[in-house]
């Protein structure tokens, strides 16, 4: 069974830091392009980063380039998203998912977990 389960998620001030986590299971980790993903209800999912499982390749949103950091530990099958300086706008359900091509993951990922709440107080 396939399972994506992010953890970490918390309130925290504007300006500080938080790391969330999304352990994964079931499918061949090396093989696939992890992202996360941000969404508050009512509004458009945004993607903020991804990271290929096989080559370490990153990418990251023009609006968290230089605040966060996405990192992944093979050997635990663990993706990280490091994020500094949180601002209030960054407030969302963070989503970790999977899909063995970059331009899917984007689109309509393979698989997804249920997601973390991040809410960051002004």
């Amino acid at each position: 069974e396939v399972q994506l389960v992010e953890s970490g998620g918390a309130l925290v001030q504007a300006g500080g830091s938080l790391r969330l986590s999304c352990a994964a299971s079931g499918f061949s980790f090396d093989d696939y392009a992890i992202g996360w993903f941000r969404q508050v209800p009512g509004k458009e999912r945004e993607g903020v980063a991804c990271i290929s499982s096989s080559d370490g390749g990153t990418y990251y949103a023009d609006s968290v380039k230089g605040r966060f950091t996405i990192s992944s530990d093979n050997a635990k099958h663990t993706v990280y998203l490091h994020m500094n300086s949180l601002k209030p706008e960054g407030t969302a359900i963070y989503y970790c998912a999977a899909d063995q091509l970059l331009l899917s993951l984007w689109v309509s990922p393979n698989y997804r977990g249920q997601g973390t709440q991040v809410t960051i107080s002004s």
